[in-house]
């Protein structure tokens, strides 16, 4: 049996990314998602300009309460110039598991007009698993044609993740008493 001493008490964190389409005279491949979209125009930024990476990566430095994804991975870390946003989240998911904390999941949401998402949603969820070493999921809409996403200058996402502390974690011999 267990009390209230025992509960695992998850932490939640919210994680917010915006990129603007890169300058027509400065081609850049579009990552989103951990995937390349070929023939797609690409996101002006200091990494890969992920949104959907990115806004994940900050969401679980949110919830750990150990910064964000400019305190880990800002511009004046030259280090990070064009890094990959599954790199990104890799290292996050790394760092905050070091911190002390297990992850539960992710949940992000890009908007956007374009690519269409939903034929590469699966693809896009397992890279991004993969890389935090939990469930990410992916969900993609439009702004009806509001605002810069909606008038086609860019990219934003918004997640939310959840982790919880390593240290309250229970074996299933403990849950057996």
């Amino acid at each position: 049996m267990t009390g209230p001493e025992n509960m695992i008490l998850p932490r939640t964190g919210i994680g917010v990314d915006v990129h603007a389409f890169a300058a027509p005279g400065e081609p850049r491949p579009l990552w989103l998602g951990g995937l390349h979209w070929e023939g797609e125009r690409g996101l002006a930024g200091h990494s890969d300009g992920d949104p959907v990476a990115h806004a994940a990566a900050d969401a679980l430095f949110s919830a750990a309460g150990i910064g964000d994804l400019g305190t880990h991975f800002g511009t004046d870390r030259p280090e990070f110039t064009g890094a990959s946003g599954v790199t990104l989240l890799a290292e996050a998911a790394r760092i905050v598991r070091a911190a002390g904390f297990e992850i539960g999941n992710v949940a992000v949401q890009f908007v956007g007009n374009r690519p269409k998402f939903g034929p590469r949603r699966e693809e896009s969820q397992r890279v991004l698993t993969e890389a935090a070493g939990a469930p990410v999921s992916v969900t993609a809409t439009t702004s009806d044609g509001l605002g810069f996403t909606g008038r086609g200058e860019g990219i934003s996402a918004v997640a939310t993740a959840l982790v919880y502390p390593a240290a309250n974690v229970h074996s299933s011999a403990n849950l057996e008493r």
